[in-house]
């Protein structure tokens, strides 16, 4: 089923194939070793993120039709208020800080990160629309005095959340939880994500290395103290699974999905996936590097999956 009038897309088209290799694909132009911290380092991340935007349109978005098994795994996950309230937050909080940046470049790519948070709230809104999915009403927005700590928040908890969502979609893929077809159309925006924290993870690194040095501690505390609020809010989460708790994102449950697999099995497959969604792109672009060092250090205490019954 389309979700508008207007004419969809085919998955299959050339055009789409085309947009898909190059938002996955990118090289700086200019040769050599980028300093990070360096306008030229400034230049490559932004131009990444402008260079790779795919132009997909939520309202012609081809949502294929579901069997009646599909259509009531969809619409019964718990997922979809708080997934669609935090791509809006995340939306506003990327705008309010582009909003105070004057390089003519980084504002420009800001600004389409944060349209593309909106996007992927206009595509999660017309999907429950799709599929007659009700949602509760969204609560007012409320943005932060301090808008580089809204924005720090926001890239930080992506680098965590997206993550593991790399690996839980791949997970739904393999299990055919949600069928191919639908799977297929989310798969530009969780490409889309990995842009997102790649541009962060990169920005985060040149804004701390351009600090004079009287600031730097007052830098690397604030990205403290954010680290602290986001393991304090994944912690509430986990008391609280089970519960009717939607304070944080989704994405770090299998159970979310309906997938079921050890802890290192997800592991595994989040690295694997982790690794192929960056590996694209120019390798003097810094990757994320935080969530997956502690996931690996994790890993070697857990044991190997077991190989599945003949």
């Amino acid at each position: 089923m389309s979700s508008s009038s207007a004419e969809a897309v085919p998955l299959d088209s050339p055009k789409v194939a085309e947009a898909d290799y190059y938002a996955r694909n990118w090289t700086f132009d200019a040769p050599g070793p980028v300093r990070i911290g360096s306008d030229a380092h400034g230049q490559m991340f932004a131009r990444m993120l402008l260079e790779t935007h795919n132009p997909y349109k939520p309202r012609v978005l081809d949502w294929p039709k579901l069997d009646p098994d599909a259509h009531a795994r969809l619409t019964g996950l718990p997922i979809w208020d708080i997934a669609v309230q935090t791509e809006g937050r995340a939306s506003l909080r990327v705008l309010d800080y582009a909003a105070t940046i004057m390089d003519p470049l980084l504002h420009r790519a800001m600004v389409m990160d944060g349209e593309e948070e909106a996007r992927h709230k206009k595509v999660l809104s017309n999907l429950v629309e799709a599929y007659g999915v009700v949602l509760e009403p969204e609560p007012e927005y409320t943005g932060y005095r301090d808008v580089e700590w809204g924005w720090m928040r926001t890239g930080y908890s992506e680098c965590i959340d997206s993550f593991f969502a790399f690996g839980l979609f791949e997970a739904a893929r393999r299990s055919g939880y949600f069928p191919p077809d639908l799977v297929d159309t989310f798969e530009p925006v969780i490409q889309e994500e990995a842009r997102h924290i790649l541009f962060f993870a990169n920005w985060a690194a040149w804004q701390r290395a351009r600090q004079p040095l009287w600031r730097k501690p007052w830098f690397l505390a604030k990205t403290a103290a954010v680290w602290a609020v986001l393991i304090w809010d994944r912690l509430v989460m986990a008391r609280d699974l089970g519960g009717s708790s939607k304070q944080t994102n989704f994405t770090a449950s299998s159970d979310s999905i309906g997938v079921s697999m050890s802890a290192s099995e997800l592991i595994d497959i989040c690295l694997a996936e982790n690794d192929r969604r960056m590996a694209g792109y120019d390798r003097r672009l810094l990757r994320p590097t935080t969530v997956p060092f502690f996931i690996r250090i994790a890993r070697r205490f857990m044991r190997n999956p077991q190989p599945s019954a003949a």
